[in-house]
């Protein structure tokens, strides 16, 4: 009888570790294949492929839906591809896909208890929550918050969105402390895309916005130019300063994409952005 059981479990979990096998070796290869996009200057060719890798990573979940690497990747992926291919054109379409990113980076996050607990509660509550994590936490941090910060700036109108910009805002000052030269220094970017965007009675501060601004440029060298895009679109407007919002843009067009070889695709990205927004220039001042 024992044999005759062994029989036939042995095929089953051979079965489930090739699968396992199989999922670990698409995983690298989609590592591999997210670093080889941001590397791509042809945005069209980076929007399907993107979009593509998107849905195999959502294949994979299925069958391991607690992988981390996945669930990041994931964050990461739809957070990336709504703000880049989407938002511009299509704002519920990215708010949903941010909404995604979101839930995908609330997964792995919520594996710290202590946090999961507070998602819930007042911000103090919260904020306590968020000192348990450490540096190791920052990617997953980061990207969520972006995730969740960029469904809420397109959500203004949603009283429930914006009531939690707070605990996003901690969110990033959290990662600001753990590891302020993460993604170009993106907590500065985010942060003073944040105060620059808001009057001061909604908790703007153009001193702070422009603080983080030059504390990310410091950090980047000048070579993530998203920076310049939004210090123009942020600051620059919240100021009214016609000639820092020409120059900023100015500088992202003469700038090299390959200034930053392994965030070509980003640079690329801002350029098509930076022609958007000077076309609205009229509009703006």
């Amino acid at each position: 009888m024992k044999r005759f059981i062994s029989a036939i479990l042995f095929p089953l979990i051979l079965s489930g570790c090739f699968q396992q096998i199989a999922i670990n070796s698409i995983g690298g290869i989609l590592d591999n294949g997210f670093e080889v996009l941001n590397e791509e200057q042809d945005l069209e060719l980076a929007e399907k492929g993107i979009a593509s890798n998107l849905k195999l990573l959502e294949s994979l979940l299925k069958s391991d839906p607690d992988n981390k690497r996945f669930l990041l990747l994931a964050t990461i992926g739809y957070s990336s591809y709504a703000l880049g291919f989407v938002e511009d054109t299509n704002v519920e379409r990215a708010r949903m896909f941010y909404l995604r990113g979101k839930e995908y980076g609330l997964r792995i996050l919520s594996r710290n208890t202590k946090f999961a607990k507070a998602l819930d509660q007042n911000f103090e509550v919260f904020n306590t929550a968020l000192a348990t994590f450490s540096k190791s936490d920052v990617p997953a941090l980061f990207w969520t918050a972006i995730a969740w910060g960029s469904h809420i700036s397109w959500s203004l109108t949603d009283p429930a969105a914006l009531a939690d910009l707070p605990k996003v805002e901690s969110m990033m000052k959290h990662v600001l402390q753990r590891d302020s030269t993460f993604f170009h220094g993106g907590a500065h970017f985010f942060l003073g895309t944040l105060y620059g965007s808001r009057s001061k009675i909604l908790g703007g501060d153009s001193i702070a916005s422009r603080r983080h601004f030059e504390s990310c440029l410091n950090i980047n060298k000048g070579k993530f130019l998203m920076t310049y895009v939004y210090y123009a679109r942020s600051y620059a407007v919240q100021i009214q300063n016609r000639e820092l919002f020409e120059s900023c843009l100015t500088t992202v067009d003469s700038t090299s994409i390959d200034v930053l070889p392994e965030g070509r695709l980003s640079n690329a990205i801002a350029k098509k952005k930076a022609k958007l927004l000077r076309d609205k220039i009229d509009q703006l001042f």
